[in-house]
């Protein structure tokens, strides 16, 4: 991923800062996020260590030009997360197939969330394509991946977060950039302490911006003065999301790519799951990659836009997984195991840890070894 724009992990959670508002320029319209409903180890815990860290970190913001007004503000009621610490550690490095990824980015559910948010919000999306440069499709559908429409934009305090982060130092350097550009958003009176919100790891907005990447991309499209991708009216993320990519070589008038039809060529081919669909892509799949640098996103987020443009799923199957199923197998046993009793959170045909945990669940019931592996004969047992 991309540390340049955003962070590494998205986060959920809720915790509402009370500070100073008159400070930090005008209140946000949008009411601020209730801390009820956070779990313990997302709030405010004291650590004399993390103490003495923030009273030397002042000493380094001032002298980046960071005001003792804006400090005190910001930091009236922040505090060491240790939630975030334990989310920063149990990052799970893993690799999912094209197959699984665009079944999750390109959901029914997503693809029919996307057309809805488009054509809600399709005057301003037409004014930023003519704006930028960046098709309106492709716009809205990075905001369905990053943030689910604007449903999934994370409750965290950005402070908080980045500042605990910082003191851990596993990435205390990068951290600290985050903080101090968390802190110039601030003084620019952008948005309040109590409404700067985002992930566990400092993203935010309905596009999920990391601090530098805000100021260096962001933009006020509205023209209200402030460059607010936090509001309820997504206007402000959408636009710094066009803006990032026209400054990050999107081309005018070129699509992102296509799928290729068997046995035709192209001048640049990408194949991400051998057996599956081809693609051939342009400058503009780069670009994208410039959010987030991964094929399989890029290809996502293409995919995504062509379906919320009206386009159908991709022509090319997918072949079996090592485990000689097929999506529509691996679909059937979800719900065959749904249907006895084991939670498998759905059947949308990736076997993720609550897929995995239910096979095994079953498996003991059959007293068979529970390895939580599915196969041709464990969906056949099931009937």
């Amino acid at each position: 991923m991309n540390s340049s724009r955003r962070s590494f992990v998205l986060g959920l959670s809720a915790l509402s800062l009370a500070a100073c508002q008159s400070s930090l320029g005008p209140r946000s319209t949008s009411p601020a996020p209730s801390s009820q409903g956070l779990s313990a180890d997302l709030r405010p815990t004291p650590n004399r260590d993390y103490s003495a860290w923030v009273a030397s970190f002042k000493d380094r913001a001032r002298a980046q030009g960071i005001t003792d007004t804006t400090l005190t503000a910001a930091f009236r009621d922040t505090g060491y997360l240790p939630g975030v610490i334990t989310r920063d550690r149990n990052q799970t490095e893993f690799t999912r197939t094209l197959e699984d990824y665009l079944s999750i980015a390109a959901s029914d559910e997503r693809v029919s969330k996307g057309r809805a948010r488009f054509a809600r919000h399709g005057n301003t999306l037409s004014r930023l394509e003519q704006s930028y440069g960046v098709d309106a499709e492709i716009i809205c559908a990075i905001w369905g991946l990053e943030s689910y429409y604007g449903e999934r934009k994370g409750d965290i305090p950005v402070i908080s977060a980045a500042s605990t982060l910082a003191f851990d130092g596993r990435r205390g350097s990068f951290y600290e950039k985050q903080l101090i550009a968390a802190l110039k958003i601030l003084q620019n009176g952008d948005i309040s302490v109590q409404r700067m919100t985002g992930s566990w790891a400092g993203a935010m907005g309905h596009t999920q911006f990391i601090p530098t990447s805000y100021l260096a991309f962001a933009v006020d499209f509205t023209g209200d003065g402030r460059r607010d991708i936090w509001s309820d009216d997504p206007t402000d993320a959408l636009a710094s999301t066009a803006a990032y990519l026209q400054k990050n070589g999107w081309s005018r008038g070129t699509k992102w790519g296509r799928e290729l039809r068997p046995g035709e060529t192209a001048s640049r081919v990408i194949q991400p799951q051998t057996g599956g669909p081809r693609f051939t892509v342009t400058g503009n799949f780069n670009a994208i990659k410039r959010y987030n640098n991964s094929d399989s996103y890029a290809i996502g987020v293409g995919h995504l836009a062509d379906r919320i443009g009206g386009a159908g799923p991709l022509r090319t199957p997918f072949p079996p997984d090592q485990y000689g199923l097929t999506k529509d197998d691996r679909i059937a046993l979800q719900s065959r195991l749904t249907a006895r009793g084991f939670d498998t959170g759905g059947a949308d045909g990736v076997l993720g840890p609550k897929s995995r945990g239910a096979i095994a669940d079953y498996q003991r019931s059959i007293g068979a070894e529970p390895t939580g592996d599915p196969s041709p004969t464990l969906l056949a047992s099931l009937g």
